[in-house]
């Protein structure tokens, strides 16, 4: 941190490979702290991701125990196995990026990810995250919460949990328009989609276009 500069404290929520934007809001902070004792919000990103496919965006959605109108705390929220929704999920990045520029650089280790099973909705997000800042160099050490914190008693922190909410694209100022997406010439520019399709794309290119972008949002 230069000299004079402010050092920025954040609070956010957790999320399943968070989208473009929310990386953005990372790039601008100097101590990440992640929510765990806040209760399951429904329609959010918490369990959700959305990645580009040949007819435009494409949800991938985490199942969860009780369903998603649970008022559960995040850390106790359960990923439900009744259905083989990792494998689901692969077969549906594989077929959306096999043809992008990083897919096949990146394949075999994320395919390992998707192998391992989790029973906590909280530990997959966190091993999702820190796989992805290990590739693009994202090296910011998160920390997560120990008690929930009423907004009274953050003391300087940023608060930005539930700032990014789904769909996620619909103002032209989020994510970033520098890259060319797989599908871009059949169903246009998607914005603001999981880091993973920057990741697919530009691959180790992707911190530079994050910190490039950032915006002073604090």
């Amino acid at each position: 941190m230069a000299e004079g500069q402010k050092e920025v404290s954040l609070l956010i929520d957790s999320q399943y490979f968070p989208n473009i934007e929310y990386y953005k809001t990372l790039i601008n902070a100097n101590v990440l702290r992640i929510e765990r004792y806040e209760h399951y919000q429904k329609v959010s990103f918490r369990n959700r991701c959305y990645i580009a496919g040949p007819n435009g965006r494409i949800l991938l959605s985490v199942p969860l125990v009780k369903g998603k109108n649970q008022r559960t705390v995040m850390k106790d929220v359960r990923i439900s196995d009744t259905e083989n929704w990792q494998a689901l999920h692969w077969k549906t990045l594989v077929s959306a990026y096999r043809r992008s520029p990083w897919f096949e650089y990146y394949e075999d280790d994320l395919q390992g990810l998707y192998e391992k099973k989790f029973e906590y909705l909280l530990d997959w997000n966190m091993a999702c995250f820190d796989w992805l800042n290990s590739k693009i160099g994202f090296k910011k050490t998160a920390i997560l919460t120990d008690r929930y914190e009423d907004t009274s008693d953050l003391d300087g922190t940023i608060d930005a949990r539930d700032r990014f909410a789904p769909p996620g694209d619909q103002d032209e100022r989020l994510g970033i328009t520098g890259y060319t997406q797989v599908f871009q010439e059949r169903v246009g520019f998607i914005r603001n989609l999981s880091i993973l399709d920057l990741l697919f794309c530009e691959g180790k290119r992707s911190i530079e276009l994050l910190s490039a972008s950032a915006k002073e949002t604090f």
